[in-house]
């Protein structure tokens, strides 16, 4: 039984890492010009809290102070970075129920990351009630814009036929985009679908040409 990839989960922080080795940059500066509403600033210093970089301890009440901020001017990547704060309990008390909320405003916006993660929520049913079609729906969304985890969802989604028909030819086609983004698990689950459309084509023969 396939089981849905949940890693996107956790907030990405390359950028912050790249961000502390620039020792240019102060919390002070950055404190100032996102006072002045420099949302460039706001970014960093959110994600300064939140890693403990560029001179600033690690603090995920002042990270979700920024975010909030900027969510709440309508930040796409604001509003998925609160979100996942919520849904793990990081500088407020876990509330999946607001993640939800926040991942809806920025899925609208058509951030790939909220998308995908808005379709967890359909899948797990934290904060929501468990509905496949609309898991299906979000990660096809995603996956249109190039998020490789949407893309192995929801080719496994077509192969078991949960929440879409089930369609082998639609399940090869989503696991191989990912698995040529370099996604290893996608490669790895790969041979079973390519498998199913084989043995397919070899029963219908007229497919073989499609």
């Amino acid at each position: 039984m396939w089981r849905p990839r949940l890693a996107a989960l956790l907030l990405s922080v390359a950028a912050c890492i790249a961000q502390a080795a620039d020792s240019k940059i102060t919390i002070e500066d950055l404190t100032q010009r996102a006072a002045a509403g420099d949302r460039s600033a706001m970014h960093k210093l959110a994600e300064s809290y939140y890693v403990g970089s560029n001179g600033a301890d690690q603090d995920f009440k002042k990270a979700v102070e920024w975010y909030l901020r900027l969510a709440k001017a309508g930040d796409a990547r604001a509003q998925t970075s609160i979100c996942l704060m919520y849904a793990r309990g990081y500088g407020v008390s876990k509330n999946m129920t607001e993640a939800y909320r926040w991942w809806n405003f920025a899925a609208i916006q058509n951030d790939p990351g909220a998308q995908y993660n808005l379709g967890l929520t359909y899948i797990t049913g934290e904060g929501v009630t468990i509905d496949y079609e609309r898991a299906a729906r979000w990660f096809r969304e995603a996956s249109r814009r190039g998020h490789v985890q949407a893309q192995h969802n929801l080719g496994m989604m077509h192969h078991e036929g949960k929440g879409v028909p089930k369609d082998v030819r639609q399940a090869y086609y989503w696991v191989r985009v990912a698995a040529l983004q370099g996604d290893d698990v996608a490669a790895n689950t790969l041979p079973k679908p390519r498998g199913e459309m084989t043995a397919s084509r070899m029963r219908n023969p007229r497919q073989r040409s499609g």
